[in-house]
Parts: C-alpha cells; sequence; structure tokens
C-alpha cells in the first residue's frame, strides 16, 4: 500500500496504526454498543479543539486531520470497525508522550463508554468522500449550535435538544441577557459560574474556535428562541 508521507508526526502514527488494521479488527476491538450521536458531540467537547473532521465540522489543525488521515484507508476498503480499532489504543495511548501539544494529546481524554462512543463516530465518518456536519432548520445560528455539540449539554426547545450538562437555555436565559452577555457566556463560561454546575463544565475555546462571525450568529439564534432580550416569552434564571 503506498503511503502519503504526512506533515505532522501523529499522522505517522496513525499511518503505522494502520498496518495493524487486519490484527485490530480481528481481535473485537469494535464496540456494538457506542452511542454514535454521543460520540459526535463529546469529539466537537474534546478533540476537534485539535482535529479537523469534517462531519463534525472542526478545522483545529494542532493535532493531524483525521479526514486526511484515514482517507487511504477508505479508499482500500478498510472498515468503520477497523478505523474504530485503531482509533482506541491511540488514544489510550498516544505516542510519542512529550510536553508538546504539537507531537502529542493527553492519554485517555475520554474512556469508558465516552472513548467507545467517540471511536465508534471517528470510524463511522473519518476520511468519508463529502462528509459535511448534517443540515438542521433554523438559520446559520441554529447551524453553529448543531455543529459545535451544544444540544449534547443544553436543553433548547427550538433545537429539539435536551442535554442536561450545562443549564436549560429555554429557562436560563432571561429578557435581560442583551447580545453582549450572551457572547460572554459562551467565549467566557467561566466569568460567571452558574449555581448548580461546575466551573469549567463548559468548554473555554469557544473564542478561539468559533469565527466572530459564527458566535455572532449563535447569539442572534439564541435571542430569537429564548426569553433573551425580550425575544421570546419571557423566563426566570435558574441554576
Amino acid at each position: 500500500m503506498t503511503m502519503l508521507k504526512p506533515p505532522h508526526p501523529i499522522r505517522i502514527l496513525l499511518a503505522l496504526g494502520a498496518l495493524a488494521a487486519i490484527v485490530v479488527a480481528s481481535s473485537g476491538c469494535g464496540t456494538t454498543t457506542a452511542d454514535v450521536q454521543r460520540g459526535r458531540v463529546l469529539f466537537v467537547q474534546k478533540c476537534g479543539v485539535c482535529h479537523t473532521l469534517a462531519e463534525a465540522g472542526t478545522t483545529a489543525q494542532i493535532g493531524p486531520n483525521l479526514d486526511d488521515a484515514f482517507a487511504a484507508a477508505r479508499a482500500v476498503g478498510e472498515s468503520d470497525s477497523t478505523i474504530e480499532g485503531i482509533v482506541i489504543p491511540q488514544v489510550e495511548n498516544p505516542r510519542p508522550s512529550t510536553s508538546n501539544p504539537n507531537n502529542s494529546m493527553p492519554a485517555d481524554i475520554v474512556s469508558g463508554q465516552d472513548l467507545d462512543d467517540v471511536a465508534a463516530y471517528v470510524g463511522m465518518y473519518a476520511g468519508v468522500p463529502g462528509a459535511a456536519p448534517p443540515r438542521v432548520p433554523g438559520g446559520p445560528g441554529a447551524q453553529v449550535f448543531a455543529n459545535n455539540g451544544c444540544g449534547g449539554c443544553h436543553t433548547l426547545a427550538a433545537a429539539q435538544s435536551g442535554g442536561v450538562t450545562g443549564p436549560n437555555l429555554d429557562e436560563f436565559l432571561a429578557p435581560d441577557d442583551n447580545a453582549a452577555a450572551i457572547e460572554e457566556m459562551i467565549v467566557e463560561p467561566n466569568a460567571e459560574i452558574v449555581k448548580g454546575f461546575p466551573a469549567s463544565v463548559m468548554p473555554q475555546n469557544y473564542g478561539e474556535t468559533l469565527s466572530k462571525k459564527e458566535v455572532e450568529d449563535l447569539v442572534q439564534y439564541l435571542i430569537e428562541n429564548t426569553p433573551a432580550g425580550g425575544g421570546k416569552s419571557a423566563g426566570n434564571k435558574s441554576g
């Protein structure tokens, strides 16, 4: 099999992992209980800050582009479960293990069922030609909400989401929350810790991973679909 030389050290590791793909696949590493949709949410939150993956809508370049890394495997017909089996040990024991984030990632950034879900998600979509985030109704802000897995943590009726890791946005956002206040909640979530939720429960880097336009679209979407800014029926904040 002809392999292109990748520009990033971790890509070399992924390529080497592909050489063991048949062994990994035959060992039964693939999971039958994984939740792929949950895996997408976890990938966006935990992995998308470093990796590009078209279906997840992530474009970070700290780690390898996973579509590029697995494109050759897809081209020769490797299965989802084979790629899933490669992802699991790479996450459990990333190499090389150094303090340089450009050369390594933290071990067990996800583990247990979370790892099964993420690996199944990556196995299903990494390197798939034409893969893109699922389109959702509601305009560009709704798409930003969906692309970044916000519904996995927040309840929002307009998005038909029921996440409970973070506040229920239909109840938490209130008429006195203007665009500036909501933007701060997104890009500096620890500026005000919501009662009943721990600090840093929300990713801290949306100010870096989202473009200015994406933040503006998301803020406008929340204003239009919650009590924020008086955009919907008034509600009271509740922690």
